[in-house]
């Protein structure tokens, strides 16, 4: 049975959804002010897999991530720009479904934005205050009263005494209690706003994922996903605002990823170690890689982004493909003791790891099936590693034949440094006919010579039967 880590309770659970057979999941998404970053993915690929999981499963899935398109730093840098926040957003969001999309992300099957729910937000404040929950402070913003939620820091583990103001939360003259968070802001001067019973104004952060998941899952769902950087203040709040409004309990289960890591250290623009994922995108072979890198850890786990890491990654998949090539698989996978042990990784709280560990061994057997020439078994064999590796960690999606002839940058970086030039698929046509003519002339001298300078340049030659002789990028 599905064991899943609830940050919540702390502890891992047996997984039940509400409604059997169904699971509703929502997911934290962008604030759109800037291009993604590898922090993004190693979000979005956890969960991700997880969806695709659910789905591989049997399990009927809605799956609802946000776009934020309305806060302090949209606001500022569309100014700068002389744009309008729809215009300024439209960019990022375009850029992030480009990201995305490489990656393998499958689109969410809701994506809903802040700005087209704020008549929802202005209702939920609206009810909050008439329970006793939330003021309307001076300065016109309307405040939440977070000493008024008994339960509040259930999920973080912070508690009121311990939030000392003005380290972890900002001072405001107009709040209550320094504890309290906004939900409601009044609008300034040139500023996008929306008419409220407050007066003009636009809607806090935090209340905008309890009026969407609401709208689009009820008041309470399965699962509620994001970062671990999320769970202090942003989704302590999303409950204090929910639970308070509704009586009931909210997601059922919270999970939060781990942070990425950049050679060690916190990814940071400050530190100068701050990586998009399209500039990443240009230096991998393919976008695949990346996807191998963050699944080779644990969701809850830390990842640590650096060039051996990626170079790793690379290697894996070369391996993988390389098993596949001159494999036709068979017509329909066969669920054997792989993909048992496949569940039965993936049961334990979604553990990625383990689970390439799997893709790994059925590869070893598949190279050892086509070394027997058990063509049957190693068709079998493929089967089953392609639906695995496709199906749920979004893997295996590139023809082998074409994967193996892919330059990889890191790799040409590693020559370049070398003085070896990085060699192109035409130049290695041209060198593969030099050699094939050197060795119907029996000049094998020259043949070898060829070899040894393709060899060099990290390209790698197989020589078939019939003549044919295949390459593939080491």
């Amino acid at each position: 049975m599905l064991q899943i880590f609830n940050s919540l309770t702390r502890r891992k659970e047996r997984f039940t959804p509400l409604v059997p057979g169904r699971i509703g999941m929502y997911v934290c998404g962008d604030t759109v002010y800037d291009l993604c970053h590898m922090g993004h993915a190693r979000s979005k690929i956890a969960f991700d897999v997880v969806r695709r999981y659910f789905a591989f499963s049997g399990f009927a899935v809605t799956f609802v991530r946000n776009i934020t398109d309305i806060d302090d730093k949209i606001i500022r840098r569309a100014a700068e720009r002389g744009q309008d926040i729809g215009e300024f957003t439209r960019c990022y969001i375009a850029a992030m479904h480009r990201d995305y999309d490489a990656l393998g992300i499958l689109r969410p099957d809701h994506e809903p934005r802040a700005t087209q729910h704020v008549p929802g937000m202005i209702a939920l404040a609206q009810k909050l205050i008439g329970q006793g929950f939330a003021y309307v402070a001076g300065n016109g913003d309307v405040m939440y009263s977070v000493r008024s939620f008994q339960p509040y820091g259930a999920l973080s583990g912070e508690k009121l005494e311990d939030l000392n103001a003005g380290e972890r939360i900002a001072v405001d003259a107009a709040k209550r209690d320094p504890l309290d968070f906004v939900l409601w802001k009044s609008a300034k001067p040139g500023e996008p706003s929306w008419n409220s019973p407050w007066g003009p104004g636009r809607p806090g952060w935090h209340i905008e994922c309890s009026v969407m998941s609401e709208a689009l899952l009820g008041t309470r769902f399965d699962i509620h996903g994001g970062g671990m950087d999320l769970k202090f203040p942003h989704h302590e709040n999303e409950i204090a605002q929910s639970c308070a409004a509704s009586g009931d309990s909210f997601a059922q289960v919270w999970m939060h990823n781990g942070f990425l890591t950049v050679d060690d250290e916190k990814m940071s623009k400050s530190l100068g170690n701050f990586f998009t994922i399209a500039d990443t995108l240009k230096h991998v072979k393919h976008p695949e890689v990346i996807r191998y890198f963050i699944i080779s850890s644990h969701y809850r786990g830390p990842v640590n982004y650096c060039e051996e890491q990626l170079a790793q990654a690379t290697s894996a998949l070369n391996r993988i493909y390389t098993a596949l090539r001159d494999v036709t698989p068979a017509a329909q996978a066969c669920a054997g003791e792989h993909t048992r042990r496949f569940r039965e990784v993936m049961d334990d709280d979604f553990n990625t790891p383990e689970a390439v560990a799997v893709l790994q061994t059925l590869t070893r057997e598949l190279n050892v099936a086509k070394s027997a020439g058990r063509a049957e078994l190693a068709a079998e064999l493929a089967a089953e590693l392609l639906v695995l590796g496709r199906q749920v960690l979004g893997i295996l999606s590139v023809d082998p034949a074409e994967w193996v002839r892919l330059p990889d940058p890191l790799a040409q970086v590693e020559a370049a440094a070398g003085e070896a030039g990085a060699v192109s698929e035409a130049q290695i046509e041209v060198l593969i006919a030099r050699r094939l003519d050197a060795r119907k002339a029996k000049n094998f001298k020259e043949s070898d010579r060829i070899r040894d300078e393709l060899a060099a340049q990290g390209i790698i030659l197989e020589d078939r039967p019939g003549g044919r002789t295949q390459w593939r990028r080491a």
